[in-house]
């Protein structure tokens, strides 16, 4: 299997997994404060959407890919 058909693969995977959950979130560490004993931390949630979109654009680049992927030379 060629990098070509692996990428194509992993593009479609991607794109249908945002097309499906239509984004992620993590959680980001902002600050901290160490006041003698005692310890501060402040952590966000942040939440990015995946635009409908991108996702059907990497599915689509996924197929060419692997059908370019897929011809002899």
């Amino acid at each position: 299997m060629t990098l070509t058909r692996i990428i194509g693969i992993l593009l479609i995977i991607a794109g249908t997994a945002g097309l499906i959950y239509g984004g992620f979130s993590f959680t980001k560490e902002t600050h901290e404060a160490e006041l003698g004993p005692l310890e501060l931390q402040v952590e966000e949630k942040e939440t990015v959407a995946v635009p409908t979109w991108a996702g059907a654009g990497a599915i689509g680049l996924g197929v060419v890919l692997l059908l370019v992927g897929g011809r002899k030379r």
